[in-house]
């Protein structure tokens, strides 16, 4: 398996990818359309492998807490769910990134708002990118695109997590998910021996240093404020050091969509067919949400006459892009949501009535 390609659906790659990258644990609650995961897991027994723990927690709730203990003790450890199971796992979220733990989370999102659909959506942006629970904290989220990307991108995760003693989240969605593409993965990695764990793991005291104390809480304004500095300061870096994205015909385009995900993909044959038309379209496809490719949206808002983010939610990521551009040209939002997949034909419609014929 090491050598060749296999055909996965997107899930079980993920899956898959996780045992490989050494993972020391997964804690998870069935939901569609992400259940592949746990079931591919507990199929594969990697317990046997490498030792990794699977276990079924009773909520969304319990399974991000045991994330908060195992990654206190310096392991890696992730979870999966889909958009309500994400809502019920936020004020741990919270909890986490204001006790800086590396842990990486996977939202598979579905549409909604509510239980909504199992259908896939991209409605979950806001949530992911702009702190879900309270306080002011902000998780690195990458946006994957093919399943290739969804297996890649678990020890991408992981090594931007502990880089950054951040939560990271994959945030993809149920087309990604369910779909079946060939994969190539990397040879496994061993988990981390006890000796390997990082400083500042809750491992029990040593006698050459101080306790290690993992918390969240500090009653003290002033102290809480110069920790909330420190944070600010984490996320600037993350700002310069790890924007990621992608680009499709943008050297000579006049009108750039901005899309991710399922969306990117479908936009790829848009800016096709808009071609075919005479329409100069190129693309630009965020991979990390959080930090947004900012500058380099405002950079082509040089060179474009207009931008179409295209998204299949209500508008949200528009927003995002509507900053970076900071009203140099126009840009529109085209989109479907709840559970609606747009066609290319579609896009390239809405390109024309939106932005050229307007």
């Amino acid at each position: 398996m090491d050598e060749d390609f296999v055909l996965m659906k997107g899930n079980e790659a993920l899956a898959e990818a996780a045992i490989r990258a050494g993972v020391d644990g997964y804690f998870g609650y069935p939901i569609t359309p992400q259940s592949e995961v746990m079931e591919y897991l507990t199929a594969a027994r990697p317990w046997e492998r490498t030792g990794m723990v699977v276990f079924q927690a009773e909520s969304e709730v319990a399974a991000i807490n045991m994330l908060y203990g195992g990654a206190g003790a310096g392991k890696r450890v992730m979870t999966s769910s889909s958009s309500p199971g994400i809502s019920l796992m936020q004020e741990g979220i919270s909890y986490i990134a204001g006790a800086e733990l590396p842990v990486v989370i996977v939202n598979i999102v579905r549409g909604g708002p509510g239980l909504g659909t199992i259908q896939p959506a991209q409605s979950d942006y806001f949530q992911a990118t702009k702190g879900g629970g309270h306080g002011d904290y902000h998780l690195l989220v990458l946006a994957p695109s093919s399943v290739q990307e969804m297996a890649d991108f678990v020890e991408l995760a992981f090594d931007l997590a502990f880089k950054y003693r951040n939560p990271v989240m994959i945030l993809s969605d149920g087309a990604i998910g369910q779909m079946m593409e060939k994969v190539k993965f990397k040879p496994q990695k061993p988990r981390w021996r006890d000796d390997e764990l990082p400083e500042w793991a809750t491992t029990g005291k040593k006698p050459d240093r101080e306790r290690n104390i993992i918390t969240s809480l500090d009653l003290d304004p002033y102290r809480q404020e110069r920790f909330n500095r420190h944070l600010q300061e984490k996320y600037r870096k993350m700002r310069e050091e790890e924007v990621r994205f992608e680009t499709f015909q943008t050297e000579d385009a006049e009108y750039l969509l901005v899309a991710y995900g399922t969306s990117a993909r479908i936009c790829q044959k848009a800016v096709q067919l808009a071609r075919e038309e005479g329409i100069r379209a190129g693309l630009l496809r965020p991979i990390t949400l959080y930090p947004f490719p900012e500058k380099e949206i405002a950079a082509l808002a040089g060179r474009v006459k207009a931008m179409l983010s295209v998204e299949m939610s209500a508008g949200q990521m528009v927003e995002d892009v509507r900053l970076a551009v900071n009203g140099r040209v126009p840009v529109e939002h085209f989109g479907r949501f709840g559970g609606v997949v747009p066609s290319p034909e579609e896009i390239v419609e809405a390109l024309k009535q939106k932005l050229i014929n307007d």
